[in-house]
C-alpha cells in the first residue's frame, strides 16, 4: 500500500511508515492540482495544515482509506466528503499538550519578572535594575479557567512552585479536583480570588469575550492575564483599557482576536504585555510527537483496520456503519442539546437504549452521546474514539441500560445527566428510521427537530409568552424556522424550543431574559455536520 506524505513531518514518522512495510512519497508544496492528478495512487494521505483536501481531491481518491493530520485540527479537510467516501480522517489529539502547557507556564514566568521587557532594556544599552521589579508565584493564587489535558498541566506543574490553584470546569467533577489537589470553584470566585488567571477552553458562545470589562472588574487589583488558548476568549479592547488604568498589571498573549494583528496594535505596543505569535504547540518535540503518532494510526489502521482518533467515522466494521450511522446522529445531536441546558457540574451519565435499539451494539452510540455532551465546552478534540476517555479522565461516570420497551417507540433513547444537586433529562428516537427527533425534555412531552441555531426557555405557561419573543425576533431581523412547545399542565411551568436561522446576540438574549413569565433562556447550536 502507498501513502502519500504531502507536508513536511519528521523523518521519524515516515521511518515508522516504511517499517511497517508501507510505500512512502513525500511530496511536499503541491498545488492543489498536482494533488489531484496524483492522489489516486494511493491509499492513505498524511497532512499538517499547508494541504488543503477539497470535496474535488476526495473525488479523484479513489483508493484512499484514510486522511492523517499530523495535529489536531483538521478545517483544511472536507470531512463531509470523506465520510460519504468512506475515508477515515484521523487527528493527533494531545500530541502538543505538554508544549502548550510549558509555553503557558514561560509566558507566566516572563509576566511575573517581566523578563522580556528588561531583556530588551538591556539589548538597549540600559542598566534599569529598578524599573523591572518582580512578583513572586510562590503562595500566589492560579486561576485556571479549563482543566482539561492542557489545564491539568499547568496546575500541576504550578502546584510544584507553592501557587494556590482554583480552577472553574462544569465538567470536572468533586473527585477529581480532590485528587488533582485543586480547589474547583466558581467563575466569580475564580475572579475575585486569583492573583494570575490562565484561559485553557475552546473559543465558542459561552466563552466569547469572557474576559471583558464587566469579569475584570470582578478582578483583584493588579491581576495579571494569560491566554495561551484561541483568540476572542479575551475582549481585547477592555483588556487594553484595564491596563491602561491600572486594573490589570500585566498580560501575556499567544493568540489573537485577528491573527496576525495589524501592525501598530495598542494592545501590543503597550509594555507590560507580553506576545508570542501563536507559539503554543511550535516545538522540535512536539511536531515530532505529532509525525510518529500519526504515522502509528496510519499503520495501525492500514495493517490492522483499528480506527484510533477519528474525527468523522467510530470505531465499529464498516459493514455495520449504515444501519448504525442514523442513530449515531441522533445520539450525538441528544448529547450536544442536553449538555447545552444543563450548566450543572457533571458526575453521572445514564444512557437508555429502550426497543430494538437495544438489540445494538451500543458502545459507539454511547461514545456518540458523549461525544455531544462534552464537545460544545471542552478545550480539547472530542470524537467517538476518544470521548468515553476524556469522561472517564474527568471523572464522569457512564452507565447503559438497556431494555425492550419503548412505549408507542420502535426504539427510544434516553440520556440523563445527573450533576451533585440536580438532573437533566433527555429522550429522542427516530422518525422513519432516519429523522432524528428530541420526544422528551424531564417531565414534559415535546417533539423537537434538533439542529441549527436554537432558543432554550423555561417559562411560565401564560399567555403573551409566544407573541412577545415572536414580536422581539421579528424586530431584530431573526426568523423562525419552528417553534415547540410543552407543559405538564395548564398556567405551570413550561419549555419552549424555538428555531431561528441566525444566532443570537448576548444583547437580545439579556431582552429575552427580561420578558414577562421567562424565567430561563439558553442559546443551543447543533451542528448538522
Amino acid at each position: 500500500m502507498k501513502v502519500l506524505v504531502s507536508d513536511s513531518i519528521s523523518p521519524k514518522g515516515v521511518e515508522i511508515l516504511k517499517k511497517a512495510g508501507l510505500q512512502v512519497d513525500v511530496k511536499t508544496g503541491l498545488k492543489s492540482e498536482e494533488l489531484k492528478a496524483i492522489i489516486g495512487e494511493y491509499d492513505a494521505l498524511i497532512i499538517r495544515s499547508a494541504t488543503k483536501v477539497t470535496a474535488e481531491i476526495i473525488e479523484a481518491a479513489d483508493k484512499l482509506k484514510v486522511i492523517g493530520r499530523a495535529g489536531t485540527g483538521v478545517d483544511n479537510v472536507d470531512k463531509v466528503a470523506a465520510t460519504k467516501k468512506g475515508i477515515v480522517v484521523m487527528n493527533t489529539p494531545g500530541g502538543n499538550t505538554i508544549t502548550t502547557a510549558e509555553h503557558t507556564i514561560a509566558m507566566l514566568f516572563s509576566l511575573a519578572r517581566r523578563i522580556p521587557q528588561a531583556t530588551a532594556s538591556m539589548k538597549a544599552g540600559k542598566w534599569e535594575k529598578k524599573k523591572f521589579m518582580g512578583v513572586e508565584l510562590y503562595n500566589k493564587t492560579l486561576g485556571i479557567i479549563g482543566l482539561g489535558r492542557i489545564g491539568s498541566e499547568v496546575a500541576k506543574r504550578m502546584q510544584c512552585m507553592g501557587m494556590n490553584v482554583l480552577a472553574y470546569d462544569p465538567f470536572l467533577s468533586d473527585e477529581k479536583a480532590e485528587e488533582l489537589g485543586i480547589i474547583k470553584t466558581d467563575l466569580d470566585r475564580l475572579f475575585t480570588e486569583s492573583d494570575f488567571i490562565t484561559i485553557h477552553t475552546p473559543l465558542t458562545a459561552e466563552t466569547k469575550y469572557l474576559i471583558n470589562k464587566d469579569t475584570i472588574a470582578k478582578m483583584k487589583n493588579g491581576v495579571y492575564i494569560i491566554n495561551c488558548a484561541r483568540g476572542g476568549i479575551v475582549n481585547e479592547k477592555d483588556l487594553y483599557e484595564a491596563i491602561q488604568s491600572g486594573k490589570v498589571a500585566g498580560a501575556a498573549l499567544d493568540v489573537f482576536e485577528k491573527e496576525p494583528p495589524e501592525e501598530g496594535y495598542p494592545l501590543i505596543a503597550d509594555d507590560r504585555v507580553i506576545c508570542t505569535p501563536h507559539l503554543g504547540a511550535s516545538t522540535v518535540e512536539a511536531q515530532e510527537n505529532v509525525a510518529v503518532a500519526i504515522a502509528e494510526q496510519v499503520v495501525d489502521y492500514l495493517i490492522n483496520g483499528t480506527i484510533r482518533n477519528a474525527v468523522n467515522f467510530p470505531s465499529i466494521p464498516f459493514d455495520q456503519v449504515p444501519l448504525i450511522r442514523p442513530y449515531l446522529v441522533l445520539l450525538e445531536r441528544m448529547g450536544s442539546f442536553v449538555s447545552q441546558i444543563f450548566t450543572k457540574s457533571i458526575k453521572q451519565v445514564q444512557i437508555e437504549y429502550l426497543g430494538e435499539i437495544s438489540d445494538l451494539n451500543t458502545q459507539a452510540l454511547t461514545a456518540a452521546a458523549l461525544k455531544g455532551i462534552l464537545d460544545p465546552i471542552l478545550g480539547e478534540p472530542v470524537n467517538y474514539v476518544n470521548a468515553s476517555f476524556i469522561a472517564k479522565e474527568r471523572g464522569i461516570e457512564v452507565k447503559e441500560i438497556k431494555g425492550k420497551e419503548a412505549g408507542d417507540y420502535q426504539s427510544l433513547v434516553r440520556i440523563i445527566l445527573i450533576g451533585k444537586d440536580d438532573k437533566a433529562v433527555i429522550a429522542g428516537t427516530l422518525l422513519s428510521r432516519k429523522d432524528p427527533r428530541i420526544v422528551q425534555i424531564n417531565d414534559i412531552s415535546m417533539e423537537i427537530i434538533p439542529e441549527g441555531n436554537m432558543i432554550f426557555m423555561r417559562n411560565w405557561d401564560r399567555p403573551g409568552v409566544i407573541g412577545n419573543i415572536g414580536t422581539l425576533l421579528g424586530q431584530n431581523n431573526i426568523n423562525i424556522g419552528h417553534m415547540h412547545f410543552g407543559r405538564k399542565e395548564a398556567g405551570g411551568i413550561a419549555f419552549s424550543v424555538i428555531s431561528i436561522d441566525a444566532p443570537l446576540t448576548e444583547e437580545i438574549i439579556d431582552r429575552i431574559k427580561k420578558l414577562p413569565n421567562i424565567l430561563e433562556v439558553k442559546p443551543v447550536y447543533i451542528s448538522t455536520h
